[in-house]
């Protein structure tokens, strides 16, 4: 966990008890390292044939404003793999900026 850029939670979106075990995470991965909220990414995993809606999922506060993606390797195996580019690339960035900006402030 120690000087983590990013943090991807994936969880089963048809398990119910799994809504609470990712606030947990949430608190452990992201919270208590002090990560930036853009830095978090949950997947939610639903399972083939599950006709789970994509569009319910009821989450805490905290993690209400997180980056939700939902997934399904059978429907749309492509939608997450472009997903998860993005946000890799959006960490890439903000490293990038992070250590442009101190370099500028050793410079100057």
């Amino acid at each position: 966990m120690k000087d983590a850029h990013g943090v991807v939670i994936i969880f089963n979106a048809d398990l119910p008890s799994h809504l609470k075990e990712i606030e947990m995470w949430y608190s452990c991965f992201v919270q208590q390292q002090f990560l930036q909220d853009p830095r978090c990414l949950l997947i939610a995993h639903h399972k083939p044939g599950s006709g789970s809606d994509k569009g319910h999922l009821t989450l805490s506060p905290p993690l209400s404003k997180l980056k939700l993606v939902h997934s399904n390797l059978e429907d749309d195996p492509e939608e997450i793999r472009l997903e998860f580019i993005k946000y890799l690339k959006s960490i890439i960035n903000s490293v990038s900026e992070s250590r442009d900006r101190e370099e500028m402030s050793i410079i100057t």
